[in-house]
């Protein structure tokens, strides 16, 4: 079979799906890429064969603003058209193609190939009220936000009434989507190679800037987003740790994650936000005992997560990040943000506890019991990773659903 991934990030989602298929001698796979990222997918495979678009350029100064993302979009589809015009050209006709609809890259491709099965992936649909927008006070969108996200979707409509089917990673994601599509559409989760991200012990875990080290059995409270933002809750978490720290004087804290942002608005110029909140806490707390590590190689991460006494798993309603269920198959004890896409997963006192996004205080209060009380959390641990394991596992569960679902006739 012939298969053709399409993704500006590629391998994005299809990180374990293209080179399962690709290992499959009878299939032959090729994915398109915006140039500026697929080199980041070279030696995946040594049967995928990757394809580059240019950058395309972005939406005019002189567009309406509510329009710019969906000209955006339609310029990358464009490319993308092109990409895979010259494909078709030289002879490969998929039977099937994989697409995230979110930048405009599916747009044209039922135009270049009629034929092939469209399968697209669908991350977050975007709604002016019961989601992100209009959750954090501290944030308040306007009249003109709701307006723009609603023409934002344009995008993902166009492109999914050209498609033949979808997969969304939870069920809270499909439910944003209108109910007309949510039929059209399969849950089935990426997955989790629990195999790989698994509890275990450190030794001589070296902090940065000289902070000494870590090993197995100190009392570690750990915070992962891929950029530290409020829309993953670093507010919200930062502001938590005087109360933390005071209560607990020889816990450290280790933060993962850039300082770009990848959601919502952006800090105000010249600020990070991490360099915003930490301002706040100026002469609260021993800032020797924080430490902030930026992106870490995957194993290093990992590491992060098996150290980890308290796991702070903080998120508007929005798509549920990855970080958390590898946390939770590292056995960590997971403390998360009572939000629709945390409580899919996670249930309080059962596999993990559950806070106030908007309550530094109920944050503090709840890592402090539990370190105080480390012997009662071991039954959460180790349900967070039963669960995962049945629910999320990548070999076992969720990578046979997916192939099953992508290769499907008819």
């Amino acid at each position: 079979m012939r298969i053709l991934f399409v993704h500006q990030n590629f391998p994005g989602q299809y990180r374990h799906l293209a080179p399962a298929l690709a290992s499959d001698p009878g299939n032959e796979v090729v994915a398109i890429g915006d140039k500026a990222n697929i080199h980041r997918a070279q030696g995946l495979h040594p049967r995928l064969h990757l394809c580059a678009y240019p950058s395309p350029q972005g939406a005019s100064a002189a567009s309406h603003h509510y329009l710019r993302s969906t000209e955006s979009s339609v310029r990358r589809g464009q490319a993308v058209a092109r990409a895979a015009l010259d494909l078709k050209s030289k002879g490969f006709i998929p039977d099937v193609i994989c697409a995230h609809p979110g930048w405009g890259e599916a747009l044209f491709l039922k135009d270049v190939f009629p034929d092939a099965r469209i399968v697209l992936y669908l991350e977050f649909y975007y709604r002016s009220h019961g989601s992100d927008m209009h959750f954090d006070p501290e944030f308040p969108a306007t009249f003109d936000d709701n307006c723009r996200v609603r023409v934002r979707n344009a995008t993902q409509l166009l492109s999914l009434e050209a498609a033949d089917a979808a997969i969304s990673p939870t069920h809270w994601q499909r439910s944003q989507y209108p109910a007309m599509l949510q039929e059209r559409t399969t849950v089935i989760h990426d997955g989790v190679d629990t195999d790989v991200v698994c509890p275990g012990l450190v030794t001589n875990f070296q902090l940065p800037d000289g902070g000494g080290v870590l090993n197995s059995g100190d009392e570690v409270i750990t915070y992962v987003a891929r950029n530290l933002e409020p829309y993953r809750g670093i507010h919200s978490f930062l502001r938590a740790l005087p109360q933390i720290l005071a209560a607990r004087p020889r816990a450290r804290v280790l933060i993962v994650g850039g300082e770009e942002v990848s959601y919502g608005r952006a800090a105000p110029e010249g600020e990070t936000y991490r360099t915003l909140y930490m301002k706040e806490l100026a002469g609260k707390v021993d800032t020797s005992r924080i430490h902030f590590f930026g992106k870490l190689p995957y194993e290093q991460y990992l590491q992060v997560l098996r150290l980890s006494s308290a796991h702070v798993y903080l998120t508007y309603p929005f798509v549920l990040s990855w970080s958390m269920l590898e946390a939770m198959s590292c056995g960590c004890l997971l403390i998360g943000s009572r939000t629709p896409p945390v409580q899919e997963v996670l249930e309080h006192g059962c596999n993990g506890l559950l806070v106030d996004f908007h309550s530094p205080a109920s944050i503090a209060q709840t890592v402090i019991e539990a370190l105080e009380n480390p012997e009662k959390t071991i039954p959460l641990r180790q349900q967070a990773r039963r669960d995962v394991q049945a629910k999320f596992d990548l070999q076992r569960v969720c990578l046979p659903q997916i192939k099953a679902y992508i290769l499907r006739q008819g």
